[in-house]
């Protein structure tokens, strides 16, 4: 059981530093597809590099490393709970060498639990079958795009393209829906797994157990696999594009698998993946515990890095505005959505706890003019007993939209960087208090980890690292002004602009 062990560790490594090939042939279609010099094109470049740099450093691709799924099946008579026990122990290694953000939270108290283990974490699908082998598929699927995943009942009425009915027009009508409503805040480009039928919980495991499917399949089914090509056709006319940005590539990928229902019920479910589509899969020999084969390796695939960056040097992309924290509201004021900036100084992290503490306590920290970074790294104590960044890439933002307005105004924030975009409210707040939203490119951990020059010190990392207050030194952090203090938000335009595209896509097509 100690090689088996060995086998799930290089499992879980590959799949968290390593995209497979499949995934990069699609990620370099969508850059061939956009159009240069296009803040998406900016975005797909920085993608790339951070795939080649996370490859090579051996670190995860994203910080969030999200709830480690396994669907493993195994010979008769395996003994499961056995291998239970060693897959968990894999996962607590992996997790203190840094592969793994401890992701594991008691639902109830909050306590993280540091290892990714816990009632539910991680999580196991067996399966018996007759090879005399074992197979396992995992797949790190982050918060982020987890929170997108969304399940319809039909029929249904949906915003912009109308009644869904029990049919299979109805079906593509949700997976359309489904790609507008995730817009930038799964980290789009992305995959999508769907699932027809079943109950609600069979229906939601379906969807997920699609996303193990190869980019470049073809479904068996032909009503599905004609349906897989018109929702990627249909999807990438939405216009929404990487990390919502607007642009050609929306959906990189679409899988969809059906389950017989009750008369009663007709759910639609689908399970919405980032572009760090991390799933990997081997085979195991069941007497050595030695690894047989990779399931996702077909070749070496290089990205494409560099030209698009130098291109968007053109037409969308204006000089890179330079920023010194803290930041005056001056500055501030003169900023405009689509600028891209680069920010040096101090930044500070925070997220859902530090949000919610801090509309009820004082900062530790000034952050009058400061910049706040929605981000939950993955940090490593060095032999000098110095915290390191291992991944640092932006966590979505509008989980934070019941708070980051008064905490604009409570503190004098100049600066909150995120991915996604947020609301209206903030909106109005960073209008009348002089601030700005940086949207951050969604998943490139590694390219703003190299952007950390110290880790300056930390507060509250009672709840957990994830959550706490790092106090970073930056030089060189850029990122793009979505939302500005004149009150123009490029969220709001695009989302307005692909709803009257998916009203487009209303009248029947099956």
């Amino acid at each position: 059981m100690e090689q088996f062990k060995e086998s799930v560790y290089q499992l879980i490594v590959e799949t968290s530093t390593n995209l497979p090939p499949d995934v990069r042939r699609a990620i370099v279609k969508a850059q061939q597809q956009e159009d240069a010099g296009t803040r998406a094109a900016l975005s797909l470049s920085t993608i790339a590099g951070n795939i080649e740099t996370a490859e090579v450093n051996q670190s995860p691709i994203c910080q969030d490393t999200g709830m480690p799924t396994f669907e493993i099946k195994t010979p008769v008579a395996t003994n499961q709970l056995e291998m239970k026990q060693v897959i968990e122990e894999a996962i607590a290694l992996a997790t203190k060498n840094g592969i793994l953000r401890p992701n594991s939270v008691d639902s109830l108290t909050g306590e993280n639990t540091g290892n990714n283990l816990g009632p539910g974490a991680p999580v196991f699908h067996f399966e018996q079958w007759e090879k005399d082998e074992i197979e396992l598929r995992l797949i790190l699927k982050g918060g982020g795009c987890e929170n997108k995943n969304i399940q319809y009942s039909l029929p249904c009425e949906l915003e912009g393209i109308g009644r869904a009915s029990r049919d299979l027009d109805g079906i593509r009508k949700c997976i359309l829906h489904s790609v507008y409503q995730a817009q930038g805040q799964g980290c789009s480009a992305g995959f999508i797994g769907v699932g027809v039928g079943g109950d609600r919980t069979t229906g939601y495991a379906l969807a997920k157990e699609q996303l193990f499917r190869t980019v470049d399949d073809v479904n068996p089914i032909e009503s599905l696999a004609k349906l897989e090509d018109y929702i990627m056709e249909k999807a990438n006319e939405l216009g929404i594009g990487t990390m919502g940005f607007g642009g050609q590539a929306t959906l990189l990928g679409c899988k969809v698998g059906v389950l017989n229902r009750l008369p009663a019920s007709f759910f639609v479910s689908v399970a919405y993946n980032c572009w760090a589509y991390r799933r990997q899969g081997i085979t195991v020999d069941p007497q050595s515990g030695l690894i047989k084969a990779w399931l996702y390796k077909d070749g070496e695939v290089k990205m494409s890095t560099g030209t698009d960056q130098q291109a968007a040097n053109g037409r969308e992309r204006k000089e890179v505005i330079e920023l010194e924290a803290p930041i005056t509201e001056e500055k501030i004021r003169s900023l405009e959505v689509g600028d891209v900036v680069m920010i040096n100084g101090p930044m500070y992290t925070g997220r859902d706890a530090l949000h919610k503490h801090l509309t009820e306590n004082d900062s530790p920290v000034d952050l009058n003019g400061g910049v706040l970074y929605h981000c939950g790294p993955v940090m490593l104590k060095d032999d000098k007993d110095e915290w390191q960044v291992k991944a640092a890439g932006p966590t979505t933002s509008i989980r934070e939209e019941p708070y980051q307005a008064d905490l604009i105004k409570k503190f004098g924030i100049r600066a909150v960087i995120g991915k996604g975009g947020m609301g209206a409210r903030t909106l109005a707040a960073l209008k009348e208090h002089g601030g700005v939203y940086l949207n951050a490119i969604g998943g490139a951990a590694q390219y703003y980890a190299q952007c950390i020059e110290k880790v300056e010190g930390v507060d509250f990392l009672e709840f957990g690292i994830p959550e706490a207050m790092w106090h970073l030194r930056v030089k060189g952090f850029t990122a793009i002004v979505t939302m500005d203090a004149n009150g123009n938000s490029l969220h709001a335009d695009v989302e307005k602009s692909s709803l009257e595209k998916l009203a487009d896509l209303r009248d029947p097509v099956f």
